[in-house]
């Protein structure tokens, strides 16, 4: 999805064991992993005025990964993929070089109010994949791998955790798992997942050393492996993160990569629109002018 703005918490905070901050990145911390930008979607409703309409724009350098909770969204990209994407599923499209797509309402729905909600994540590349050929993959509700554990239900939706491996390709060591609870759960993480890690509180609230984090916060353990929670009866949170990269990331609207000339590139191509199209598809989205 084109970014339209990049979340930066004001007042993040420090409880302990954890940073505290909403999505990613911010000012204290800008990737957990090699995630690098969480996209809240909604909870909005689309209607005939209000359609999801988002033209030819382009990536380099990471992957995105959409996720549904609600609601529904057609993907087009410039390697020919059409896939609708619907609650549970993931859409997974690794830009590599270059590629270009679009996300819109599907075209049976168009006019007939309906909730849209779910996330979209960029991760980004490791150096040496940066400049590899787009692909897409797409994983149906039951492909992905589920389990309950300690009173919580949870899916695996990319990577490796909890000694359970997903079926999506992970292009480094990550992980990114959905898990909600009933009743009030507690869970420890130590040796569990591996590298840094990222807790989304998307519904409900955690506790977290005597503190108590509601919805459309982050927590980042501060020590790498380690964290205990507690998830509050009717909770909802998503775990993300990995082995960070031994480089650093550069962002430039929709461009990642860990060269400077490569996104100057991006830029240059995406301005003279030398970028791949999506086949019969003739729009395109400007790339913001920073003065």
């Amino acid at each position: 999805m084109a970014n339209r703005e990049i979340l930066v918490e004001e007042r993040s905070r420090d409880i302990g064991q954890f940073l505290v901050g909403r999505i990613l990145p911010f000012r204290e911390k800008r990737m957990v992993g090699p995630f690098i930008f969480v996209d809240h979607m909604g909870p909005s409703t689309m209607t005939a005025e209000s359609n999801l309409q988002v033209d030819q724009h382009p990536h380099i350098g990471l992957s995105t990964l959409t996720y549904l909770l609600e609601g529904e969204i057609m993907h087009r990209d410039s390697i020919g993929t059409v896939q609708r994407i619907k609650p549970g599923e993931v859409n997974l499209m690794i830009s590599g070089k270059g590629v270009t797509h679009t996300e819109r309402t599907p075209e049976d729905l168009l006019g007939a109010p309906f909730t849209v909600h779910g996330y979209q994540l960029w991760i980004a590349l490791p150096k040496d994949k940066e400049q590899m050929e787009p692909e897409f993959y797409h994983q149906s509700l039951d492909e992905l791998v589920t389990w309950e554990e300690n009173g919580l239900s949870c899916k695996l939706i990319i990577g490796e955790a909890f000694g359970r491996k997903g079926s999506l390709p992970a292009t480094s060591e990550m992980f990114l798992v959905q898990m909600e609870c009933e009743e009030e759960s507690k869970i420890n993480l130590q040796g569990a997942l591996y590298g840094e890690i990222g807790i989304l509180v998307n519904e409900g609230a955690v506790i977290a050393c005597e503190h108590t984090i509601e919805a459309g916060n982050m927590l980042i353990s501060k020590e790498e492996d380690q964290c205990e929670i507690t998830l509050k009866a009717g909770s909802r949170v998503f775990l993300l993160g990995g082995k960070p990269f031994p480089e650093q990331r550069y962002i430039d609207w929709n461009f990642v990569s860990s060269d400077r000339e490569i996104i100057e590139k991006a830029r240059a191509d995406w301005d003279a629109k030398a970028f791949p199209k999506v086949p019969e598809d003739e729009t395109y989205i400007p790339r913001p002018q920073i003065f």
